[in-house]
């Protein structure tokens, strides 16, 4: 979601005539696209922009941070930033800036309208073009107030451009917050309510990108699967959403593959699935936060679903999709957890095999309801059950890319792989994928990759022929 979000600032500050530099002693404006959902991130913040403060000793500059940030966040972050504001105000950063009393490359263009007022400095034209040492008026700072809606005005948002760092994947936001109000979850206070995007903005902008020859597709939420539940009678559901999405697919003749993250255990229902299963373009991998094994864990973390529940999704997904990779979300060390219920987390990697798992080790988050537990996991407790959780992850995905080995399988190529002389992409099911090969002009191409080698987390094999696009 905050690279997406970054596609949608890069337009607005090109607009104004800025261009990205990858030197930050050149830029005149420096932001964050900032993540409160844990503790690390927000720190790296901090050591940031603490660097970024003794810059202005040196030189004019504006600093800005936004994307997912908690009101306890925003409130330290305007002591510290030029400018704190909630994505969904980003059509307003033109003016902000503004009314900040910097000067874009685009308005030294027009005429002088009293706000701005040149120094006597020479301007810093930087390498890239941009970058200029300007005078601040006494126009006091505006940043929006951390108490305001996150969520509101997301329209507004969902209408800027983005700027594609890639030329064959892209993200489409489809919907924005969350209603859940999990107990662990900062989401409903750094995003706001559930707001779904109109169904045909999503699909216009799905057949562009699909037109300029996009290859991957995700379609983004806090919450995915409760599209349109915000605007029952008016809206399409989810499910009526990716069938839209297929049937374009079908009609197109074009080789795209089209994700979706994340979606919530209690809002995926078999039509999703069945949906998933009949049309090609919807790629065969789901993403399933579990977070817990153990009914009690999922009691207290308000997730709204006990594991019969998601045995039956999984269940579903098995018989329909037999093909379709299957990973999840999981925190170990969550308030109050025994070591009975972690097991029972473990025995779920066990049962259901994913193919990925992103574990967490639990942080408190100040304004999610369970902020007012007692953390009382050790640290050292949290580091051995997320070790456990690992080496459960890595043996069962090591036997599913086993048998792998002599098959032939897609891979969208994405770039130069680490080891030398060889490019790697991933599979439909977003295996890792690397082969020998130099040719750049693959990267972003569909190819086919006969696999030789098998680790846990990726897999190597040799290029059997590029994959001929239909138009």
């Amino acid at each position: 979601m905050n690279l997406s979000d970054t596609e949608r600032v890069k337009t607005v500050l090109h607009e104004l005539g800025f261009q990205p530099t990858e030197n930050e002693l050149e830029a005149s404006i420096l932001g964050i696209i900032a993540c409160s959902v844990r503790q690390k991130a927000i720190d790296k913040v901090y050591s940031r922009i603490a660097k970024w403060n003794r810059l202005k000793n040196r030189k004019n500059l504006l600093t800005f941070v936004s994307g997912c940030i908690l009101p306890s966040d925003s409130e330290k972050f305007l002591k510290l930033f030029d400018l704190v504001f909630p994505m969904s105000e980003l059509p307003q950063l033109p003016e902000m800036i503004r009314q900040y009393g910097v000067a874009t490359p685009s308005s030294l263009m027009q005429a002088d309208d009293g706000l701005l007022r040149k120094t006597s400095e020479t301007p810093i034209k930087p390498r890239d073009g941009v970058g200029f040492v300007l005078e601040k008026v006494d126009t006091p700072k505006i940043p929006s107030s951390p108490k305001l809606n996150p969520g509101k005005n997301i329209d507004e948002f969902w209408h800027v451009e983005p700027t594609y760092t890639s030329n064959f994947e892209a993200f489409i936001p489809i919907q924005n917050g969350c209603d859940k109000f999990c107990s662990f979850c900062a989401v409903p206070y750094t995003r706001g309510r559930e707001v779904s995007r109109p169904a045909q903005e999503i699909i216009d902008e799905l057949i562009q990108l699909v037109e300029k020859g996009y290859k991957s597709i995700t379609l983004l939420g806090q919450n995915v699967n409760s599209y349109g539940l915000d605007k029952k009678g008016s809206e399409i559901s989810f499910a009526e959403l990716l069938r839209r999405v297929g049937e374009y697919g079908n009609q197109s003749g074009k080789k795209f593959w089209v994700y979706f993250t994340s979606p919530h255990p209690r809002d995926m229902t078999d039509d999703v699935i069945e949906v998933i299963a009949e049309y090609d373009c919807l790629a065969k991998q789901i993403h399933l936060p579990v977070q817990s094994g153990d009914d009690r864990v999922l009691m207290r973390m308000n997730r709204k679903h006990g594991m019969d529940k998601y045995r039956h999704i999984v269940h579903t997904i098995r018989r329909l999709i037999p093909q379709a990779t299957l990973f999840t979300d999981i925190i170990v060390g969550f308030t109050g957890e025994t070591e009975e219920q972690f097991e029972n987390t473990r025995k779920v990697m066990e049962e259901f095999q994913y193919n990925m798992a992103y574990i967490a080790q639990y942080s408190v988050r100040p304004g999610a309801a369970s902020s007012r537990w007692e953390d009382d996991i050790p640290k050292a407790v949290k580091k051995e059950r997320f070790r456990q959780l690992t080496d459960e992850l890595t043996k069962h995905s090591l036997v599913y890319n086993q048998q792998l080995i002599g098959k032939t399988i897609e891979v969208l190529v994405r770039g130069r792989d680490r080891k030398a002389g060889y490019l790697s992409g991933y599979s439909e099911g977003k295996l890792v994928i690397r082969f020998a090969s130099e040719d750049e002009s693959l990267i972003g191409q569909i190819v086919k990759v006969e696999i030789q080698s098998a680790a846990s987390l990726s897999l190597e094999g040799e290029l059997v022929r590029i994959k001929e696009m239909v138009g």
